[in-house]
């Protein structure tokens, strides 16, 4: 026996299978994977059908109704705000900024202080709506609110307003008064020009 004339055991070693090399090989077009493109990969899994009868969701009527520019509110009641307030999470002067930190409030949505609660101590507080009763009893334990007209996100985009502050408490412009008063100047500098 020498090195050069060792050989594997018969039938031990397989020749690989050539796919894919035309149709006459019998492996060719699908190569052994019983179709093509999407259906020939790992994960395929088919929509749902249901023969040739009506698709269920085409059978059962249209329900409910989701507005497109629907606005979400973020609420919270006194007694929460006092609570973190004795814990330390929040000062007694609460800007939206402080109450996003403190996980109260998030940056696009609005928030709402509601009434469920004792005011204890005199707090300063920045919202976008109060109940009235809540109004009243921060009020009337010597503090005040803040409304804000827009969310801290919107606000923070503000360049025009310099403070985020000041760009909070700024209504919002309506689009039809803008585009009025752009059609008003208009009709104004036209009616100057024929009037030359």
């Amino acid at each position: 026996m020498n090195l050069h004339s060792l050989k594997p055991a018969a039938g031990s070693r397989k020749a690989r299978k050539r796919v894919g090399r035309g149709p006459g090989s019998g492996n060719g077009t699908t190569a052994g994977k019983g179709n093509k493109g999407h259906k020939a990969r790992s994960g395929y899994s088919s929509s749902f059908k249901e023969g040739g009868q009506m698709p269920l969701v085409r059978r059962l009527p249209k329900f409910g109704f989701e507005p497109p520019n629907k606005q979400v509110i973020d609420v919270i009641n006194i007694a929460d705000l006092i609570a973190l307030v004795e814990k330390g999470k929040l000062s007694t002067t609460m800007t939206l900024e402080s109450l996003v930190e403190a996980g109260v409030a998030r940056r696009r949505t609005k928030l709402k202080v509601l009434s469920e609660g004792e005011v204890t101590k005199p707090i300063k507080i920045t919202a976008h709506a109060f109940s009235s009763v809540a109004k009243e009893k921060i009020e009337k334990a010597g503090g005040s609110i803040i409304i804000a007209e827009r969310t801290l996100a919107e606000a923070e985009t503000m360049k025009s307003a310099g403070d985020v502050l000041k760009a909070l408490v700024t209504p919002k412009k309506s689009v039809e008064k803008h585009k009025k008063a752009i059609k008003l100047e208009k009709k104004k500098a036209a009616a100057k020009k024929t009037a030359k």
